[in-house]
């Protein structure tokens, strides 16, 4: 008997060992399916999809239309309350039982009005640091410059009333490996970028460069030149709608000559890190 305690207490060592040596050597997977939405394969293994407008977005591709294709999902993080980033939250998190952190009023709002579970819509605010997929992860939400009203359809009156949508808000993930990925959500420019940039060090921002309701090529330019300074940059948050009208291009021909690699991926490509 005490052979058999030893070996199970030798193989759970050996699976634990074999889980960490891959969070460390694993790749980070970054799935971008237009506007801000975004899949996040951490190297644990762990999925974490951010603004998740997919069904009714015409940039994502047929494929990605259908939720199932994301796979399980652990955790759902929302920027703010407009509907072309709040998307398929509620079904995604149901279906998933993942929770959702959204900014400090739209949570409150998400469980008041029934549209997900109290258990589902944990609070945090602008700062806090959360740890929901263990120690290894590290999500913490940043200011953003944008507003965060959410418009939600009365089942009483089927009228459409806007509700409190709290502030907008940007996230930074810090993933087991160290790597670190600076989701803007939509932002004007606004001077803690700066501060963002030194304390928080992101290997990789996303971006919106769309101009209209957020920075345009030359602001997200300036932005990443002088203040942000990361490895990468995927822009997001252009072409879906008229007057999104910025370009990756724009945003090279701003940007100039750097060491900054600008990753102008298509809607439904992914990169590796």
């Amino acid at each position: 008997m005490r052979s058999i305690r030893l070996w199970a207490l030798a193989a759970a060592a050996l699976l634990v060992a074999a889980g960490n040596a891959f969070a460390q050597g694993g790749k980070v997977e970054v799935l971008w399916l237009g506007q801000s939405a975004t899949r996040i394969t951490t190297p644990g293994g762990k999925v974490i999809v951010i603004d998740p407008w997919l069904k009714t977005n015409p940039k994502t591709p047929a494929e990605w239309k259908d939720l199932g294709k994301l796979g399980h999902v652990d955790l759902l993080l929302v920027t703010h309350g407009h509907g072309d980033h709040v998307g398929d939250v509620f079904e995604l998190a149901k279906a998933n039982n993942a929770p959702v952190f959204a900014p400090a009023g739209l949570n409150q709002s998400f469980a008041e009005l029934g549209l997900l579970p109290q258990e589902l819509a944990p609070r945090m605010n602008k700062s806090g640091t959360v740890t929901p997929l263990g120690p290894g992860i590290k999500i913490t939400m940043v200011r953003a410059e944008h507003s965060s009203e959410y418009a939600h359809k009365d089942p009483a009156t089927g009228k459409m009333r806007t509700v409190l949508g709290g502030e907008p808000v940007g996230f930074i993930i810090e993933l087991e490996n160290g790597f670190k990925i600076y989701h803007m959500g939509d932002t004007g420019l606004f001077g803690d970028m700066k501060l963002i940039g030194e304390y928080y060090k992101p290997d990789l921002v996303l971006m919106p460069i769309g101009g209209h309701f957020v920075m345009d090529p030359k602001d997200a330019a300036y932005a990443t030149r002088e203040w942000l300074k990361p490895k990468y940059v995927l822009p997001i948050h252009y072409g879906t709608i008229p007057q999104l009208k910025g370009t990756p291009e724009e945003f090279k021909a701003a940007l100039g000559e750097t060491k900054v690699e600008v990753l102008a991926l298509q809607p439904g490509d992914s990169r590796t890190f």
